[in-house]
């Protein structure tokens, strides 16, 4: 029986491939019965929380 992936499933599965780790059964998984907006808005807001992590070290190394 197929499932919907929730949308912290899809937080999950979006930090998982930007850090490389994950797993060829779970992508599989992900494409057969995640949602496509729920990736998009993990993978958005991924991207801005990285974006803004670098640019905070940046501005620490900087100001030292």
């Amino acid at each position: 029986m197929l499932h919907n992936i929730s949308l912290k499933d899809s937080f999950k599965s979006v930090a998982a491939a930007f850090f490389g780790v994950q797993n060829n059964q779970n992508r599989e998984k992900d494409f057969s019965q995640g949602k496509l907006k729920h990736f998009i808005i993990a993978g958005v807001i991924g991207v801005i929380v990285f974006i803004v992590t670098l640019m905070i070290i940046v501005s620490l190394v900087l100001a030292n």
